[in-house]
């Protein structure tokens, strides 16, 4: 009989601890709502890639103004669109920026457009003819963890030269290859040296940097996008020429 009761008492608590680990592993798996949500959201977001370069203007005291604005701007846009991490770099040179920005279509839009209000303000900060160098749809992850900006000295916006012709007949596409290039060499620096911000490596290797004198040449090419231009492009429908097969046909039948 007590060998009857300890084996009744062992599977009773075994029972009990069974039941309480398939509690603790239901928990675990319980879902909330945020998290839910979240998850939906995430998986509406495409990650997008916009590459911006411009001319600083020439009676701008200080660059660190330009700084400013696109934290605010960052701001101002992670309240509106909290799902959307903005991510990138802006990089101020003695003459010039180039901006990285990683984040959907709606954020990259609103830089876009941030962009084309500057160039109607008579601001000493505005800028004056910014130009889309390369936007990229789905790329497989970010370059960066974070949203930052550097201002470099005259030293630093050298960059390495190495490769860089001095002709002018040099074309765009070898340009927009040579800043895609430097820049994923930047992201993979970063990822080895598991540092959040590229300043601090930018300082420890310079040479990573995208040449001034190539950001330069960009902007004096006119095969490139303004943001107004870029973003009529995407705003205006697609119109189809329906009659387009029906002349081509008729003048296959004439040449016959």
């Amino acid at each position: 009989m007590a060998a009857t009761q300890k084996v009744k008492s062992f599977s009773s608590k075994s029972r009990e601890h069974r039941d309480s680990e398939e509690e603790e592993e239901e928990e675990s798996n319980t879902v909330t709502m945020f998290e839910v949500l979240h998850g939906r959201m995430r998986e509406k977001i495409v990650l997008q890639r916009l590459i911006v370069v411009a001319p600083l203007p020439q009676d701008l005291a200080d660059r660190t103004e330009l700084g400013a604005h696109y934290e605010k701007l960052n701001f101002q846009l992670s309240k509106q669109y909290i799902w959307d991490n903005m991510t990138g770099l802006l990089l101020i040179y003695p003459s010039c920026l180039l901006h990285i920005i990683e984040s959907s279509r709606e954020v990259l839009v609103s830089v876009l457009e941030d962009l084309r209000d500057m160039q109607q303000q008579p601001d000493c900060s505005s800028l004056e003819a910014p130009k889309v160098v390369f936007m990229a749809h789905d790329p497989q992850s970010r370059l960066f963890q974070q949203w930052s900006y550097k201002v470099l000295n005259a030293d630093q916006g050298l960059g390495n030269t190495k490769g860089v012709q001095d002709e002018e007949e040099e074309s765009t596409e070898t340009l927009v290859c040579t800043v895609l290039s430097a820049l994923q060499k930047l992201g993979e620096q970063l990822e080895t040296s598991k540092k959040a911000l590229p300043g601090s490596v930018l300082d420890e290797t310079p040479e990573l940097l995208v040449p001034q004198k190539v950001l330069q040449k960009l902007l004096a090419r006119d095969g490139l996008h303004t943001p107004q231009q870029h973003l009529q492009m995407y705003n205006s429908p697609l119109h189809i020429n329906m009659d387009f097969g029906q002349v081509i046909r008729s003048r296959v039948l004439t040449t016959v």
